[in-house]
């Protein structure tokens, strides 16, 4: 019986070392999750920053565009009067402003109410195949 206690010994070492290995193996495993986040969290701060500092000289550009266009506007049109440049240049942007609010108003009335419509129908296949099993 010694040979018996001398095997359940090893046995319950090995099944204790194979515990321990896969407690260490999850925890190894989130402390690489944990750095992969982190190294991607990083990239994507570093990525908005730099996007916001496009953004602002994109701003900035637009708006020296947009001045020079109405100086050009007064220039080509008589010259006389620089409000003119100006007005013309605002009403553009209303026009544009008006079309891309229209655009946006088609784009929310065509997808709301935010219905999952596929998997209703799926939903209704799958009842009308099991009601039709049970029968």
């Amino acid at each position: 019986m010694a040979v018996s206690s001398d095997n359940d010994t090893k046995l319950a070492d090995a099944i204790a070392q194979v515990s321990e290995r896969a407690s260490l193996l999850v925890r190894e495993e989130i402390e690489l999750a944990k750095a992969e986040i982190s190294e991607k969290v990083t990239k994507l701060v570093k990525g908005a920053v730099v996007g916001m500092v496009a953004g602002v000289f994109f701003v900035f550009g637009l708006l020296f565009l947009l001045h020079s266009g109405a100086w050009g506007a007064y220039l080509i049109f008589g010259g006389s009067a620089y409000w003119a440049g100006y007005l013309i240049v605002a009403v553009l942007l209303f026009v544009l402003g008006a079309l891309a609010g229209w655009l946006a108003y088609r784009a929310v009335r065509g997808g709301a109410p935010p219905t999952p419509d596929m998997a209703i129908d799926e939903a209704k296949k799958i009842r009308a195949t099991v009601t039709e099993a049970g029968s």
